[in-house]
């Protein structure tokens, strides 16, 4: 591995020196989507910056099992412990079986994940797939006397467990400041204290989706699944615990009580959190109207986007911003990322074509040790681009005869470029080798053996008009010393 890799640990609020629990092997757990709905920009983008932390820890020659889970029950409206189950009730709007609504759901999150260009999880498991364990761990959480059963609801005792452990320790919050920004109990309230949340909801008889447990028939809460699943595949202590910042305060300060509380042991050793995205410097939301589905992005059919964008231009825009700082939409950002993107996925074309020399007027070891140390320091992938962009200057400039670099130089080039572009970012070329591709490319051929014939004739003015007229159409001509050569702008 080169250099020592860093991250900011949300647990501690610092970076940290990463050190794995147990060397050269590294557990990481993402909290998944919720199956109910159309994937959202917000968790594409956590997924899409795990996938850049996966990637580079595969890299660095890690072992890495990267679970991430489907929930497919116990998610209520609100997030609540009370209310409608979300696949139940769009199961009735859509008069689907619940299991039809997760089925239908989950093949359109992994469609978006593979356009995107993302990894698959090592193990990806389903909340239904594993309400055994999750019975197992409560049963566990109420014999150490840290939860208590009221009428087939079994509940999470806060204040008791705060009494040991601290419950807002996450989000560096006293369970005083908590207590009063939560709504008193009313005297219907089966719960004891007002931060109490279920563990196991009692079902009702119309309940689609319920299974039996020693507390009768029911379903689990929603906390409980991913402490389940994250200790069954990873241990009761494992390393990296990611998810979105909305998570934080409620979602995974949740998993840390329950593991905590079963397992006398902190669950995670790092905690990581991505940001949030805005639109115009407006948070993206559904109130706010300015929220926007992957599907759109890429057709441009919303009423904010003036375009379309490629996966690829939207994944290259969102590698631009750190994944711990807000990500801001707008056209004009998407628009010149996707230059950007086309910029880099030319240069790394052009590179093939390149003539050597006996020397070189750049420093590619000097631009190898900058996106290391880049993606060293808690996967700052902005900078990453910026030292890629510098690559891309180095090439275009070889290109043009005002370097000159060597064959060993151009060989690390090439592996830097390639690893880091396809291999870590996980962006991939989008110009498909189909038939209409090769057609353009004949054509393409046969003019610029025309546009040599004319320029041969001396007939510059025709041979100007020929150039001018094809970079309308988004086609550039480009003379060198070898010959001209065309390329399309994004």
């Amino acid at each position: 591995m080169q250099h020592q890799l860093s991250l900011y640990n949300t647990l501690s609020r610092t970076k940290e020196k990463f050190e794995p629990i147990n060397p050269g092997i590294i557990g990481l757990y993402v909290c998944g989507p919720t199956v109910y709905s159309d994937v959202h920009l917000g968790n594409c983008r956590t997924f899409i910056s795990f996938d850049l932390i996966y990637r580079y820890l595969l890299h660095l020659g890690f072992k890495v099992r990267y679970v991430r889970n489907i929930t497919d029950a116990g998610h209520l409206e609100g997030d609540r412990d009370e209310g409608d189950d979300k696949f139940a009730k769009k199961a009735k709007i859509e008069q689907l079986e619940p299991m039809e609504i997760v089925q239908k759901y989950t093949l359109g999150f992994h469609e978006v994940m593979t356009v995107f260009n993302t990894l698959p999880p090592s193990i990806e498991p389903t909340a239904t797939g594993h309400i055994c364990e999750q019975i197992e761990m409560i049963k566990r959480i109420i014999a150490n006397d840290f939860a208590y059963e009221v009428n087939g609801t079994v509940y999470f005792n806060v204040e008791k467990y705060n009494e040991k452990f601290p419950y807002g320790q996450l989000t560096n919050r006293q369970l005083e400041d908590l207590i009063s920004n939560t709504r008193e109990l009313d005297g219907q309230d089966e719960k004891r204290g007002r931060l109490d949340f279920a563990l196991w909801i009692n079902a009702k008889a119309e309940t689609l989706m319920k299974w039996p447990s020693p507390w009768g028939w029911g379903f689990p809460g929603w906390h409980i699944e991913c402490s389940a699943m994250s200790s069954k595949y990873l241990g009761d202590t494992f390393d990296i615990h990611g998810g979105g910042m909305d998570l934080q305060a409620t979602h995974h300060t949740n998993e840390i009580a329950q593991s905590q509380a079963c397992n006398h042991t902190a669950p995670v050793k790092y905690w990581m959190h991505t940001n949030m995205l805005t639109v115009n410097g407006v948070r993206m939301s559904k109130t706010a109207g300015n929220g926007f589905l992957p599907g759109e992005l890429f057709t441009g059919n919303h009423p904010l986007l003036e375009k379309g964008y490629s996966p690829m231009a939207v994944k290259f825009f969102m590698m631009q911003t750190h994944y711990r700082s807000t990500l801001d939409f707008s056209n004009e950002a998407l628009q010149a990322s996707e230059k950007g993107y086309a910029r880099l996925m030319n240069a790394i074309k052009t590179m093939d074509s390149l003539k050597t020399s006996n020397t070189s007027t750049s420093n590619i070891s000097e631009l190898k040790k900058n996106c290391y140390e880049a993606m060293n320091d808690d996967f700052n992938s902005p900078i990453l681009v910026a030292n890629l962009f510098e690559g891309a200057r180095i090439i275009n400039s070889v290109n043009d005869g005002k370097e000159s670099i060597t064959a060993d130089d151009l060989n690390t080039l090439k592996i830097l470029m390639h690893t880091y572009t396809f291999d870590v970012l996980g962006l991939k070329s989008e110009h498909s080798n189909t038939t209409t591709d090769k057609a353009l490319q004949g054509v393409m051929e046969i003019i610029l053996d025309i546009r040599k014939d004319i320029k041969a004739k001396k007939e510059f003015e025709a041979s100007d008009k020929l150039r001018d007229n094809l970079n309308k159409i988004h086609i550039t001509i480009k003379d060198t010393k070898d010959g001209a050569t065309w390329s399309i702008q994004e």
